[in-house]
């Protein structure tokens, strides 16, 4: 990070301070939970463009929300003295959050590894296809290239805009 380009974080020194920074990462919190809960169900119902259509909006919250957490932790005394209570519910808070967000990355990957698995079995289909068999077993025809199997590979193609 350059000098200078560093966001100076809020000095909390009454306990409206405290209040303000505390609501301020709880709101930011409970927006990012929302964003993550619809994308997750957009994701599990298999609409993935509109499951990944916040994802600037996902972004800008996640960051905010990063900035919030350390100025909590550069507030740490400060926030203990003016709103014990106050941290006692963002750390509630924070773990229902954490759950949220395990229980999205779980969509997400599972998403991934189906995508995943679905292109593999195209392009295993494909290349299946253009095999040429000799008596039903597969035959391998030599490459000008020198490697196995080149001569046959064509490139996969997929439609975006399905």
């Amino acid at each position: 990070m350059q000098p200078g380009s560093e966001m100076k974080s809020p000095r909390v020194i009454d306990r409206a301070g405290a209040q303000t920074l505390i609501a301020g990462v709880m709101d930011t919190m409970q927006a990012l939970e929302a964003v993550l809960a619809e994308e997750s169900a957009q994701v599990r119902a298999g609409r993935m463009r509109e499951g990944l259509a916040q994802a600037d909006r996902k972004s800008a919250l996640a960051a905010a929300y990063i900035q919030g957490l350390e100025a909590s932790k550069a507030n740490a005394i400060a926030l203990a003295r003016f709103a014990p209570d106050a941290i006692e519910g963002l750390k509630v808070a924070h773990r229902r959050f954490a759950g949220v967000v395990e229980a999205n990355q779980m969509v997400l990957a599972t998403a991934r590894s189906v995508s995943e698995s679905l292109v593999k079995t195209l392009a295993d289909e494909v290349s299946r296809s253009r095999t040429p068999t000799l008596y039903g077993v597969p035959a391998t025809t030599p490459s000008p290239y020198g490697r196995p199997g080149a001569a046959g590979s064509q490139p996969l193609i997929l439609s975006r805009s399905l």
